[in-house]
């Protein structure tokens, strides 16, 4: 199908186009997640190697061959992940040795990693063991240094064009412990192709308030360039916005992302709330609060405990949290928070005047620098047409004896709990933007 022999003209081009292929019929059926795919796609964009394809094929020698040959189509790297092990569904190696017309030998290093794994174990190796150190004769194994499975590394010509091909055990922590010599001999290969990795640098912009469209429209000329690309990502209450830039060196790939990281936030500032790949707006708040020296304090009605909840994660809260309380009825609103049984007769439990006293009342109580407060209705009943399922007010009363209730209609036909979320988000958010946070460098 295929000759292995070396190919003595180099192929040149910008970057090596990189496919991984995970093995295993029980991916299929959804038995167990591909976390390999995601693992390994990280790892190389970091290494510089750019991942066009991830396919998925069962334990099938025709389907798997058949997959190879699609790519090699369009991949000068497959990278292999599962079908390394001792059982009769374990066809990985003998399937692409197959492909390519050439034998099995025994790997002798391997035989005696095997050997001595079950000695040490105090048992016996069987011969379905011994099956993991074959490897084609002119490939080079790759140790496993937690296992008995091998792994397999090997250049071939496929139609006069290098390829290579990594093959890795299925077992997470087996085929991790294995990448460094994976990623060494694909390094060698690029070299070998007169191709140097790039570096590759990455920034995640987090924005609150609007969605991925209007983002899509504000950034098209930014969205439309290739390098840096620009990415965004919709989480359960927010967008991530991905800058991702390719360089030889690290410097110069960050100096690419620099300029278009500041126009970003120069047209999105409204919405832009701070930088990180696990930033939350709750440790937005936490630096902003210890910054400044202040504390807070919560009442919650509709939210629950939830913004408590979210506060409170932050390790080193107790440097700014004082008080949180969930009063849930009127009479508790009343009795811990001093909310006037008058204002609740005449505007109801949730509206501007409840929110404002609930702020002003739990600030006063835990004397504290900043008091927030929610009242709502998460439904999925109870809801009027003044005032429907999914109406939050929040309540906020600041350092300089101010205090502001802010409106926020959300939509609830996911259902209470994650109307209770969103509640929660607009009132973090509600306090991060009058605590004027993050203070960025890019503020233009």
């Amino acid at each position: 199908m295929a000759s292995n022999a070396s190919s003595k003209t180099p192929l040149r081009q910008a970057a090596l186009a990189v496919e991984i292929i995970a093995v295993g019929t029980e991916l299929l059926m959804g038995e167990t997640v591909n976390t390999n795919a995601t693992w390994l796609s990280q790892s190389l964009a970091e290494e510089g190697f750019n991942v066009y394809h991830h396919t998925t094929v069962g334990d099938n020698p025709a389907r798997i061959q058949a997959v190879m040959a699609q790519a090699f189509e369009r991949s000068n790297v497959l990278v292999f992940t599962g079908g390394l092990g001792p059982t009769e569904d374990d066809l990985t190696v003998a399937t692409i040795t197959s492909y390519f017309n050439e034998p099995l030998v025994a790997d002798p290093n391997s035989e005696a990693v095997i050997k001595a794994f079950f000695i040490a174990k105090g048992q016996t190796h069987s011969p379905s063991n011994l099956k993991q150190a074959l490897r084609p004769a002119v490939a080079q194994a790759i140790a496993n240094p937690i296992g008995t499975a091998p792994g397999l590394s090997w250049t071939v010509e496929v139609e006069g064009q290098p390829k290579h091909i990594i093959a890795l055990p299925g077992v997470p922590r087996e085929m991790k412990a294995m990448w460094p010599a994976s990623l060494e001999a694909l390094h060698t290969f690029a070299e070998k192709q007169g191709v140097k990795a790039q570096v590759l640098a990455k920034r995640s912009l987090h924005f609150f308030g609007i969605g991925e469209s209007k983002i899509g429209e504000g950034l098209k000329d930014l969205m439309d360039v290739s390098n840096p690309s620009v990415a965004p990502y919709v989480g359960d209450s927010e967008v991530r916005l991905r800058i991702a830039a390719q360089a030889p060196t690290l410097q110069e790939a960050e100096a690419l992302i620099t300029p278009v990281q500041a126009e970003i936030i120069s047209r999105l500032k409204e919405y832009y709330f701070g930088e990180g790949d696990t930033l939350r707006v709750e440790q937005v708040i936490a630096d902003a609060l210890i910054k400044k020296q202040q504390t807070l304090s919560v009442a919650e009605s509709c939210t629950g405990g939830y913004i408590s909840h979210l506060l409170t994660n932050v390790a080193g809260s107790s440097a700014y949290t004082t008080l949180n309380v969930v009063t849930y009825s009127n009479a508790q609103k009343t009795a811990l928070l001093g909310v006037p049984e008058s204002l609740l007769a005449e505007h109801g439990a949730v509206s501007e005047a409840v929110a404002k006293a609930m702020a002003v009342g739990i600030q006063q109580v835990a004397s504290s620098d900043w008091g927030l407060a929610t009242t709502g209705i998460a439904g999925p009943g109870g809801g009027t047409p003044e005032k429907p399922v999914g109406l939050v007010w929040i309540g906020l009363a600041s350092p300089d004896g101010g205090v502001t209730a802010h409106r926020v209609q959300v939509n609830p036909k996911q259902g209470r709990e994650h109307t209770k979320h969103w509640f929660a988000q607009y009132a973090l958010h509600t306090l991060r933007k009058a605590l004027k946070a993050p203070h960025e460098s890019f503020d233009l």
